[in-house]
């Protein structure tokens, strides 16, 4: 008897709870603003919303059921099941938010659904990411048919890049000549994607046509795991072009070639040194293209040891910089640590052996023309959300509201005032590793005490950002190789950071304005 009453007790929870749900959806669907009130609902997550949703598409308006559709994609994987059922028993427009919706969220969908799908909407755009999120190779020749058609040929080929059918790297590849802006990034990219050496002779002969060859470029790295040294671009002019081809075209992907520090020159404060064939376990990269975006090269990420630890900002001249933590990854442990520590211990001039024996961590950045800075940074630690720049850059938007959390998910350490200069410029550095331990911090705040100067090394670079064409904003982003619990010792004795800044030049050219130009108008008045 008190098994049965229980049972009873949790069935009439639950029709209870769906009632509730059932309830504030509809509140929400009719409000003054129904973005809004969906959004507060979601936070509050019900367990059975999707199921709730799910029941009220049927009987929902059109503009209720994108509503409804928008909900099912913020909550995620939890929500593909009921966007299937859906998907299985809806045509038309309703099949294609829905459809989308699905892509965006990576939901990989039945074959034989998709192919119902095919002769309902046809080769839309929705269907053909579909296909290739569906890791089925019998998808590979409709696709291909799709490389020639205007407005599909992106879409079809992305998706013939995600289901990896090298058949198709030679079609892909031949084309590069036939397209471009968007198209042409997007072939490019399925050539990542399929990881094809066949591309490489295509590419190759690309750059003697290209006004922006970076795609191209790239591209050649990720094929063939070369990464030779080039000439920072200074324009699409033919010689420049040339220039790219030839050194490319020296290349033998089958010869194994070792990073080298070359061209070093250093005296107290700066330092200048190019890397060839960097390993580049440890770089800013483009992120593989969302499912269904329209942008085949849109977000960015830090990695370290391969492996992604910040989202980056993309590199979009009207978007605010940003950071978000991804996850802690293995750390990279670089050959003659020891002397590196040795080296660092204490650091008073660039011209006294300590780039060299930073030589085993440099090789694991990537090729490029790269400057070093000793500069002393006063810092402070922000553990709370509001005190960060990331939050406290709003105030400085005159009449802008702050429209989202901007915290990078971590604590960190920043520059407690705007560096100044003629825009907003804010500086921050960034730990790669999670923890640290309070006894190191305590030893090294008992050496900052006495005198020393220990260096915390950085690899650092520079956003300039004019935010919805409204608002200039400028970062200096570190992040920090070694030396965490330097950093947290000088942070507690309130003393200025030695910090030792990498930065390359590939990762801040811009075309409107000199690189090093910048660093010196940030960095300057930090070199003592």
């Amino acid at each position: 008897m008190i098994e049965v009453a229980e049972e009873q007790l949790v069935g009439d929870l639950g029709v209870l709870m769906a009632g509730t749900t059932r309830a504030a959806l509809d509140a929400a669907l009719v409000a003054a603003d129904p973005w809004a009130e969906l959004g507060a609902l979601i936070e509050v997550e019900p367990p059975d919303l999707a199921q709730v949703v799910e029941a009220r598409y049927a009987e929902a308006e059109s503009a209720q059921r994108r509503r409804l559709t928008w909900v099912l994609e913020q909550l995620g994987d939890s929500a593909g099941p009921a966007l299937l059922r859906l998907l299985g028993t809806h045509t038309g427009d309703d099949a294609h938010d829905l459809l989308g919706t699905a892509v965006r969220g990576g939901l990989r969908v039945p074959g034989e659904l998709l192919w119902r799908l095919v002769a309902d909407l046809g080769d839309a755009e929705p269907v053909l990411h579909a296909m290739g999120l569906a890791a089925d190779p019998g998808f590979a020749d409709y696709l291909g048919q799709r490389l020639d058609t205007a407005g599909r040929r992106a879409a079809a080929a992305i998706a013939l890049g995600r289901l990896g059918d090298r058949r198709w790297t030679e079609p892909i590849a031949r084309r590069l000549g036939e397209v471009d802006g968007l198209e042409h990034t997007a072939f490019v990219v399925a050539l990542e994607l399929l990881g094809d050496p066949a591309a490489v002779p295509y590419l190759v002969r690309q750059l003697t046509k290209a006004t922006a060859p970076g795609d191209l470029l790239h591209a050649l790295v990720r094929l063939t795991g070369r990464d030779p040294l080039l000439p920072l671009w200074t324009g699409p002019s033919a010689e420049s072009r040339k220039a790219l081809w030839r050194k490319w075209s020296e290349v033998d992907p089958a010869v194994r070639a070792e990073p080298e520090v070359r061209e070093l020159v250093a005296g107290a404060r700066r330092a200048r040194f190019e890397l060839h064939e960097g390993r580049r376990r440890i770089r800013l990269d483009y992120d593989p293209p969302a499912p269904g975006s329209v942008w085949p090269r849109w977000n960015r990420s830090l990695l370290v040891g391969g492996q992604p630890l910040y989202q980056v900002s993309s590199d979009c001249d009207t978007c605010q910089t940003m950071l978000r933590l991804l996850g802690w990854p293995e750390r990279v442990t670089a050959a003659s640590a020891d002397r590196l520590r040795t080296a660092v211990s204490t650091v008073d001039s660039l011209a006294d052996g300590v780039l060299a024996a930073l030589t085993p961590l440099i090789r694991e950045l990537p090729t490029g023309h790269y400057r070093a800075y000793l500069v002393d940074l006063p810092v402070q630690r922000v553990t709370d959300p509001g005190k960060s720049w990331w939050v406290r850059r709003w105030a400085e938007r005159e009449g802008a509201v702050m429209a989202a959390d901007d915290w990078p998910g971590v604590e960190h350490f920043q520059l407690p005032e705007r560096i100044p200069g003629p825009m907003p410029t804010f500086g921050v550095l960034l730990p790669t590793q999670p923890r640290l331990d309070p006894d190191t911090v305590a030893r090294h705040r008992a050496a900052i005490a006495a005198g020393a100067r220990p260096g915390v090394v950085v690899l650092g670079w520079i956003e300039d950002t004019w935010v919805e064409a409204e608002f200039q904003e400028r970062f200096l982003v570190g992040a920090v190789l070694d030396g965490h619990h330097k950093l947290a010792a000088y942070a507690e004795a309130g003393v200025p950071v030695r910090v030792l800044l990498l930065a390359r030049g590939e990762d801040n050219w811009h075309p409107d304005h000199d690189w090093l130009d910048r660093f010196e108008a940030v960095l300057g008045q930090f070199s003592g």
